[in-house]
């Protein structure tokens, strides 16, 4: 039976970092060429009818964030503690990203995280967003686009990655929107391709309720 997806909590990471060797399906695969862009596969991106249950990133909410969002109902937030420490780098950072939120689909029926991570500097979101992925290993089909989040300027890529854990192929997503605190990514993975395409009206209702705070 294929693992479920490795949460990178803060209270986890110790443990986690115990059996690194397990978490090729976070992203910690062996290095491989970054792909050229490629149309990526067709999805579903409507909401389907979820809407907000809670909203994330202001005051009196799980995560301290640039930016605040709807998430939908059962979807569990949890703030990522101490991401910048060296010892769980492997985990929490990403390219010029530090994981700072993860919201656990698990209660809501799905195997899969919406994690937001944040870049610093003076860069564009979109800069700060092909450096995430280009560190990501083994991925393929990539394609950026210009888009919106909220009423806020936006970058969104797609693409997929190479799941060594499960020795498949599988898509993944995610938007980068600049704020006057750096830039904020909110990055959808999942299981496999099936459990990512379920989990794209959590995304979407994140993406489409963008607010800098």
């Amino acid at each position: 039976m294929p693992e479920r997806p490795c949460s990178i909590r803060a209270a986890a990471v110790p443990a986690v970092l115990l059996t690194a060797g397990l978490l090729t399906g976070c992203g910690s695969g062996a290095t491989a060429p970054q792909a050229s862009t490629a149309p990526a596969p067709a999805t579903a991106t409507a909401t389907a009818g979820v809407t907000a249950a809670a909203t994330l990133g202001g005051p009196g909410t799980a995560c301290a964030l640039p930016v605040s969002f709807g998430i939908a109902a059962d979807w569990e937030p949890e703030a990522i503690e101490d991401a910048e420490n060296p010892e769980f780098a492997a985990l929490t950072r990403r390219g010029p990203a530090f994981a700072r939120c993860e919201v656990d689909g698990k209660p809501a029926g799905h195997l899969g995280f919406l994690r937001i991570w944040t870049a610093g500097g003076k860069g564009s979101a979109r800069t700060a967003l092909e450096g995430f992925v280009k560190a990501e290993k083994k991925t393929s089909r990539v394609t950026y686009r210009e888009t919106v989040a909220g009423a806020l300027p936006a970058t969104e890529v797609t693409y997929t990655a190479h799941n060594e854990a499960l020795g498949e192929v599988k898509e993944e997503r995610a938007f980068a929107v600049a704020t006057r605190r750096g830039t904020v990514i909110v990055h959808l993975g999942g299981l496999d391709t099936d459990e990512h395409r379920a989990m794209l009206p959590a995304y979407e209702l994140a993406r489409t309720t963008v607010k800098a705070l």
